[in-house]
């Protein structure tokens, strides 16, 4: 007799609560960390279609560390819609304006495209500063 795929159901997957320490850390590792644990890799039972992910809080955003000139040669563009309304915004400048937004579009950009992806991004919280208004949710502490 042959042993089937086990597949995953919406209604039998365990969501928890991780909490990650963004101080001193390096931006591409936590992103790829974070998009892992969204998805739900980490898990035996992850299943591609389905999301078997948990729940992403990241404190101190403001605090990453990236390595060699990305902070000078990394860029971020947008298009505002109309003509000659390309706008191009360096690492350094984001991080001073809305440093959560550096972290939350390197993990987005990690994420499977569509509804699935839209549904996980809904899972991920970033803070600046070591507070958070998820305490209710006993966030395990996670280690990088």
């Amino acid at each position: 007799m042959m042993k089937t795929t086990y597949y995953a159901k919406n209604n039998e997957v365990e969501k928890k609560c991780y909490l990650i320490d963004a101080k001193d850390k390096i931006l591409g590792r936590i992103a790829t960390r974070a998009a892992a644990i969204l998805r739900g890799k980490h898990k035996r039972i992850f299943t591609p279609h389905v999301d078997t992910g948990d729940v992403v809080i990241i404190i101190n955003a403001e605090k990453i560390r990236v390595t060699g000139k990305k902070m000078v040669d990394k860029e971020y563009q947008r298009y505002t819609g109309f003509p000659g309304g390309r706008k191009i915004v360096t690492l350094e400048q984001m991080l001073q304006k809305r440093p959560e937004q550096v972290l939350t579009l390197a993990i987005i950009r990690m994420l499977p495209k569509g509804s699935l992806g839209s549904h996980i991004k809904g899972k991920l919280r970033v803070y600046t500063g070591d507070k958070h208004p998820h305490q209710a949710q006993k966030p395990v502490l996670l280690e990088l």
